[in-house]
């Protein structure tokens, strides 16, 4: 049995330019909050969950903290062999598990190009294993890279795409299975669990993190959008088995390779509509920027069970600067919230997590008075995916104070709001 915390504090971790990782017991591994950097607590730490990723950072310098006085050191030159150079190290952690402490670095010059779109959490080294800031959010095994047999995903994909040859989502999902390994399509094809539903070609959002579609010379996206509109008949070919079958099974709209779902109303109504006619099993979610309440409330009759929204923060500004919305602000989300709970529906807050940024005391204040006012039940904590640099330049986040910490902040929401569920996933309700 793994330990949950590390007995002592893990080692800096850094990256040559052949990009091997190593460990520097000199220094401790630091962990960065905003513009901030911590020596983690123990109970910050746990050991790398199974179907992590390491990354290496270039252009980046990493921090550790010098172990008497806990003061961040940057170790700007690698201090085994100087012309290996030095970069640093993160940790793209397995689902279901949120950050603490995003990685401590510096960049060399601040022109650096943005990093990928993923969540980096600090790491560190001890006692021959990884270690993270981090804790899991959530129980669910659904996404748990144990139960993600390659050759089984493989085999019983290419039988449902051979029985279905003419259903074009399915096909879709084949690629988002074998070719961007998406945990929600092999979940599909497992017949277990979440099956996602994506509908939307278009958005009427330019997030900056937009996992889907990215401006030219920009950071990549990390998978393709999807490309057509299906069928109600479509969508309802893969719903109701689905549902039918499935242990605990949801069905989601809006997924990471499409725009924003809410644009194809007129179709996704009708496929709820469809799928309820022959099956009043398992839970039909929408995950949506939710900007179009007069849609929601049209899908929440038609028998929509739950709404996940998706909220970088619960501040008008930086809300309206990271999703740059076509049509609508940050009232019509508000509204969408409002419409769902009304018609006695289940509401997520699928809030993006960036220690620095969530933990802000002010952003802490506004999300207090967002859950007071609208009363959402659950709040998935979901790292965001995205440069931190990148993340506060283009929200024009100057902190004025220092964080409240990230275990400090659930603790005062789950204290505030007894009632109020955390999690990571969206849960079935039926």
């Amino acid at each position: 049995m793994s330990p949950q915390h590390p007995s002592r504090m893990p080692c800096l971790v850094f990256a040559n330019t052949k990009g091997e990782i190593q460990d520097f017991p000199e220094l401790e591994m630091a962990g960065r909050s905003g513009s901030w950097f911590f020596r983690p607590e123990l109970e910050d730490i746990i050991p790398l969950p199974q179907g992590s990723e390491l990354f290496v950072l270039p252009q980046r310098i990493p921090i550790g903290m010098e172990k008497n006085s806990g003061d961040p050191v940057l170790l700007d030159e690698n201090p085994y062999t100087s012309r290996d150079g030095i970069q640093a190290v993160a940790a793209f952690m397995a689902p279901a598990h949120t950050a603490i402490f995003t990685a401590a670095y510096e960049k060399k010059s601040p022109d650096v190009d943005p990093l990928p779109l993923f969540a980096y959490t600090a790491v560190g080294w001890l006692d021959e294993r990884f270690w993270v800031c981090g804790f899991r959010s959530d129980e669910d095994i659904r996404q748990d890279s144990a139960g993600f047999q390659p050759g089984r995903i493989r085999k019983e994909t290419e039988k449902k795409l051979k029985a279905f040859p003419h259903n074009r989502l399915i096909q879709h999902l084949g690629k988002c299975c074998l070719a961007y390994s998406c945990p929600a399509a092999k979940n599909y094809f497992l017949g277990r669990y979440e099956a996602p539903l994506p509908t939307s070609p278009g958005c009427n959002a330019q997030c900056v993190g937009c996992i889907s579609l990215q401006a030219s010379g920009c950071c990549p996206s990390t998978q393709e959008r999807i490309k057509f509109i299906p069928t109600p008949a479509e969508i309802a070919e893969i719903a109701v088995p689905h549902l039918n079958s499935a242990p605990r099974p949801v069905v989601s709209f809006g997924q990471g390779c499409e725009g924003e779902p809410l644009l194809q109303a007129d179709t996704i109504e009708k496929a709820i509509r469809l799928i309820r006619a022959q099956t009043g099993r398992g839970t039909i979610n929408l995950n949506s920027n939710s900007s179009l309440p007069e849609a929601v409330a049209r899908l929440a009759a038609a028998g929509l069970d739950s709404i996940r929204v998706s909220m970088n923060s619960a501040r008008k500004g930086c809300h309206t600067l990271y999703y740059r919305p076509q049509g609508f602000d940050f009232k019509n989300v508000l509204e969408s919230i409002l419409t769902m709970k009304k018609a006695g529906r289940f509401v997520s807050l699928n809030y993006f997590i960036l220690p620095g940024f969530t933990d802000d005391p002010e952003e802490y204040a506004a999300l207090c008075d967002l859950v007071d006012l609208y009363r959402p039940d659950l709040i998935q904590l979901r790292n965001l995916n995205m440069d931190p640099d990148w993340y506060f330049e283009v929200v024009q986040h100057p902190a004025k104070e220092k964080p409240m910490g990230m275990r400090n902040w659930l603790a005062q929401l789950r204290l505030r709001f007894p009632e109020l569920k955390f999690g990571y996933f969206n849960p079935p309700l039926r």
